[in-house]
């Protein structure tokens, strides 16, 4: 199992030898470094310990997910084990065990500097108590990630179980981030006091659980909600165990549903896509790509999985944001301010997408553009990125305004279209530097990290500049009307530069490492 995965976080490296997980434990220690502020910033306990293990559970949870989840999922095996004499608790408690051991390692990577810290400035209760969570943390997230799974295999199989894994897989991912959102908004800054009230729906936040008892031990603050965190810090994990060690046969025995195929072989509807096809698509060509892009983006588990988690945050970020304001100003007073430019939050998952456009988990099948008598080469990539604008950045484009032009009003129409037109023009720049010499679609995921971390935190600035171009088009008169005739201009300008519309007479480079990488 140890050389079978390679970890999310080193995708990015070629494959060598030993243990990936290992050695991806350095960069774990340096993420570590980011709760040392946390640690330091007082006494304020339930404010600092909820952040440092919500921020803790952040990271953990990702790395469940993306890493050990294919474990406790793994049926490879299953054929030799099931002929020896081997209980069906003894493998899932192997597998389990397994996990554990390396969200251990993960846990201790993450947290050593953090602790040698906290024991200095804190003290030894503090540290004792921190160390005893994070043991309570680490089997949380294993424990309640398998009953999830197990949860998921007893009522789906076939075909549909590995397509609700996928979005469960994608819930999970999309609701930590929101979790963690919501908690760092649950504190009230006043006069440079953070202040803590408590809210019912606080305790569906296990952040909180695991805060909590620093306040009840070290500040004697015995009222209920902090009682009953710590008791949902303790009791849940091992309410959880337990349950979990009942149910490993269950576990064990649904995991067979994963290699039913209970397909029913008929031919989908794909209407709209061929509507949008001939709305947004001059040639028959490019209309051919654009179904295949639609198709790869709706049908591929690793893309949504790397991809989906982006679009729910654009959805929810815009929406936080605004309605924390509440917080601060009447709705009548927030209708009247500049709090649509959060829109902007909707174009920042652009860069991260587009370059994952030239990923799959086929990659292999990348020859048929090697094969198939393409006479346009540019409508490969052109019709995959109108793909993406339409069945990607648009519904949660329309989502979003149809909430601001509720709480906005119908003015704010031009600013939407303004907003919209730079994201179409973010498209093309983002394009235009990360992914200009790749096909879509046409390399390995192992690939996805590689050497493109900085540039895409690069092109995130470029939303930046845009807003700043926004700000600037309101203070002059009939400013935001010169603007969007400028975006829209440079969209058609832009897109015929960069996508020429003659024939062009391409070469298929092989790179020096042998690796199937298809380049124009």
């Amino acid at each position: 199992m140890d050389q079978r995965r390679v970890p999310t976080i080193f995708n990015g490296a070629k494959k060598s030898e030993g243990n990936q997980f290992l050695k991806s434990l350095g960069l774990y220690a340096f993420y570590g470094l980011i709760l040392i502020p946390f640690v330091l910033l007082g006494e304020n306990y339930m404010f600092q310990m909820s952040l440092v293990f919500g921020m803790i559970m952040f990271i953990l949870m990702t790395s469940m997910i993306s890493d050990f989840s294919s474990v406790l999922l793994d049926l490879k095996d299953k054929d030799i084990l099931n002929t020896k004499p081997v209980s069906k608790r003894t493998i899932s408690t192997a597998k389990t065990l397994h996990v554990m051991i390396y969200m251990s390692l993960l846990t201790v990577a993450l947290v050593t500097i953090p602790f040698v810290i906290s024991i200095v400035s804190q003290g030894i209760l503090f540290a004792i108590l921190f160390l005893v969570e994070l043991l309570f943390v680490c089997i949380f997230v294993v424990v309640f990630t398998a009953l999830t799974y197990l949860f998921i295999l007893r009522f789906f199989n076939g075909e549909r179980l590995k397509d609700i894994i996928n979005y469960v897989q994608i819930i999970l991912s999309v609701s930590i981030l929101i979790g963690y959102q919501l908690l760092a908004r649950s504190f009230e800054l006043v006069n440079l006091d953070i202040s803590y009230t408590f809210s019912w729906w606080h305790t569906l936040i296990p952040a909180f659980w695991f805060g909590a008892p620093f306040e009840l031990f070290l500040h004697q603050n015995f009222s209920s909600p902090m009682i009953v965190f710590s008791m949902l810090a303790i009791c849940v994990p091992l309410l959880s165990f337990f349950i979990y060690y009942r149910l490993m046969p269950s576990f064990e025995s649904n995991l067979q549903k994963l290699l039913t195929d209970t397909g029913t072989g008929k031919k989908k509807w794909h209407g709209i896509d061929d509507l949008w096809a001939k709305i947004t698509c001059y040639s028959k060509e490019e209309r051919l790509f654009f179904r295949f892009a639609t198709l790869m983006m709706k049908q591929e588990r690793q893309f949504k999985l790397k991809v989906y988690p982006a679009l729910g945050l654009s959805i929810v970020l815009p929406i936080i944001f605004v309605f924390n304001e509440l917080r601060m100003k009447s709705f009548t007073d927030l209708s009247q301010g500049k709090m649509y430019l959060s829109l902007y939050f909707c174009n920042l998952m652009i860069p991260s997408i587009v370059h994952m456009l030239k990923f799959s988990g086929s990659y292999k099948g990348n020859w048929i553009y090697r094969a198939a008598p393409i006479s346009q080469v540019s409508a490969i990539y052109s019709s995959t990125l109108k793909a993406f604008l339409v069945k990607l950045y648009l519904p949660v484009f329309l989502i979003v305004s149809i909430v601001f032009l509720w709480i906005f009003s119908v003015k704010i129409v031009p600013e939407l279209f303004v907003v919209f037109l730079s994201g179409i023009v973010q498209v093309l720049i983002t394009y235009k530097i990360i992914n200009n010499e790749f096909y879509p679609f046409s390399q390995s995921f192992e690939f996805a990290q590689e050497t493109q971390t900085a540039k895409n935190f690069l092109l995130l600035l470029i939303t930046g500049l845009f807003v700043g171009g926004h700000l600037l088009a309101l203070v002059i008169p009939y400013g935001i009307y010169i603007y969007l005739f400028t975006l829209l201009i440079s969209t058609i300008v832009g897109w015929a530069i960069i996508f020429p519309k003659k024939t062009v007479i391409f070469n298929i480079k092989q790179p020096a490492d042998g690796s199937d990488v298809t380049k124009v």
